[in-house]
């Protein structure tokens, strides 16, 4: 026998076209009970991956018995997970809630195990807060490669599942079933390890928000019933008739600066004792630098507002603190003027009402480019402002600091000091050295911000002049794996709670406050300070007398001859 070439070769089909095909033949079929199943158990498995790990770092998952405990809390999560499908599932929902919830689950899954972010409420408050700027720098191609393959392609595929069609009786029949059924099976997984997984949650409840989506849906409710609740509520008035106490016109206006820093911790803040010399310039300045400052929360979402608030962080509540006044409006009833410079997303509600510029997108070519501006373009603001002023003033200059992940992005060339620098959104591409180098250089630039500003308050000969320091939260570079910040405060680790603070005051300044500087230098050396202190700090240097004040909370108490009185 023999073979004849025809001169003819077969055509193969390319490796698009082969997958066109069988993207076409993929057609399967099963009913919405099934693909709940199957969606839970995805989920557990491929989107759960933090929770598992930090709910095994706690030790309760270690042994035999921890192995029996794990196997249980699996089951448990797979069912809850199924739960919610069921419940989401039907005729006409079922393909648009996969083709936004596996996505975005995906995307919160990657930021849990890539940074160590916890969604609570905090967080997703955070994440509604973040402007298009914000957005995308957070952006990173792993990211979009996860969300990708671990969201969009099994949501694509979903679509091509053919569902299968129920008399209605029979499907509500099925459906109900279902949902007992996962009920019971996580009743019972429950049940099965109850010592062990009531003992796990009850010593380690912030990890139950690492179980997605349930983590990010319920925090998602809760933020929305807050804005819906504050909607309704009357804002409550404060500083019921302040005012300023020694308002001779004889006296010198003063002029008060206050500097709202933006993730700058204080483990690496020079005048603190860092290895490294992040603050020069700040040294060689007669100053009053806070080692032991302790903030209110680790996001500005919840700093800010609490920071410019009379409630302190043990009193603090989201109600309470949107529904009423701030320090600066306080400030304004007693005639003090009052101006908020942002170059960041905002004053989340502390300047409402009030004199208010954004100057994040201010085109200047010397600072401003299609990232925003640099910090610098807040002194040329305030120079402006200072001309324009009379009588007491407050001006906030609300820093874009040392934001993450790309923390390169907030310093000029010029500041490139500690290298090699992570150049990278994606904080995993780097090592932790290039990471540190990247985020020192930011702070050496904060650094140059408030010289130039000490500078030019230095300057006004016709005002006593002040300025205060303080950042809103620290961050994570890499500690027990963990980076960025908005951990829940109670499991935070320092390095996302302690904040630095300084001062500067001017000889005048000074002298019409009674200050005893060495006083005030010995105080700041060995007491514990803490955002909760800030509100009354701030009236007693605009000698601003308003019921909220307490003296007992004011920094400056026992080092002035002179106060304001509650």
């Amino acid at each position: 026998m023999s073979v004849v070439a025809t001169g003819h070769r077969t055509h193969r089909p390319s490796a698009w076209a082969w997958l066109a095909q069988a993207w076409a033949g993929f057609r399967p079929r099963m009913g919405q009970e099934t693909l709940a199943l199957l969606t839970g158990l995805l989920v557990t498995v491929f989107f759960n991956t933090a929770f598992f790990r930090a709910a095994h770092a706690t030790g309760a998952l270690h042994g035999f018995g921890g192995l029996a405990t794990g196997a249980c809390l699996f089951v448990f999560v797979a069912a809850l997970n199924t739960l919610l499908a069921l419940l989401l599932f039907n005729r006409w929902s079922t393909r648009p809630v996969l083709a936004l919830l596996l996505p975005v689950t995906a995307a919160a899954a990657f930021y849990m195990d890539h940074y160590g972010v916890y969604f609570d409420t905090d967080m997703v408050r955070n994440v509604l807060q973040t402007d298009a700027r914000e957005s995308t720098e957070l952006l990173s191609f792993g990211l979009v490669a996860h969300v990708v393959l671990a969201g969009m392609l099994p949501a694509a595929l979903a679509w091509r599942i053919e569902l299968l069609r129920r008399r209605p009786a029979r499907a509500m029949l099925v459906r109900a079933g279902a949902i007992v059924l996962a009920i019971l099976v996580a009743a019972g997984a429950a049940l099965l390890s109850f010592q062990s997984l009531s003992a796990l949650m009850r010593n380690h409840h912030q990890i139950r928000h690492l179980i997605t989506p349930g983590n990010y849906l319920v925090s998602l409710g809760r933020v929305l019933a807050d804005e819906g609740t504050a909607r309704d509520a009357t804002r409550k008035t404060l500083g019921a008739g302040a005012h300023v106490t020694d308002a001779q016109p004889d006296r010198r206006p003063r002029l008060l600066v206050l500097v709202v820093g933006e993730t700058v911790r204080a483990q690496n803040w020079g005048l603190n004792g860092y290895t490294r010399q992040t603050t020069p310039q700040l040294s060689r300045m007669d100053l009053v630098n806070f080692s032991d400052v302790s903030s209110c929360g680790t996001a500005t979402e919840t700093s800010l507002p609490c920071m410019f608030s009379p409630f302190a962080r043990t009193d603090y509540s989201k109600d309470k603190v949107r529904n009423s006044e701030s320090l600066l409006h306080i400030l304004d009833h007693a005639g003090v003027q009052v101006t908020w410079l942002d170059n960041q997303g905002g004053c989340k509600g502390v300047c409402s009402g009030l004199d208010f510029q954004s100057l994040a997108q201010a085109g200047d070519p010397e600072l401003c480019g299609k990232d925003g501006c640099l910090d610098g373009i807040l002194v040329k603001a305030l120079a402006e402002r200072i001309d324009a002023s009379q009588g007491d003033a407050v001006v906030v200059l609300h820093q874009l600091g040392n934001h993450g992940p790309v923390y390169y992005k907030r310093y000029p060339d010029s500041f490139r000091k500690f290298l090699p620098a992570c150049e990278s959104s994606e904080l995993g591409d780097c090592s932790r050295e290039q990471i540190v180098n990247a985020y020192d250089n930011g702070i050496l630039y904060t650094d140059d911000v408030l010289a130039r500003a000490i500078h030019l308050l230095g300057q006004q000969a016709g005002r006593d002049t002040a300025l205060v320091y303080l950042s809103d939260h620290g961050e994570s570079l890499g500690e027990g794996g963990l980076y960025l910040h908005g951990m829940p405060y109670a499991i935070a680790p320092d390095e996302q709670k302690k904040v630095p603070m300084t001062m500067w005051f001017s000889p005048g300044f000074d002298r019409s406050l009674g200050l005893d500087a060495a006083c005030l230098k010995r105080k700041a050396a060995i007491a514990a300070a803490s955002h909760d202190n800030y509100f009354h700090t701030v009236m007693g240097l605009m000698q601003v007398a308003t019921p909220e004040y307490l003296a007992g909370m004011d920094l400056l108490e026992g080092c002035r001859t002179t106060q304001p009185q509650s």
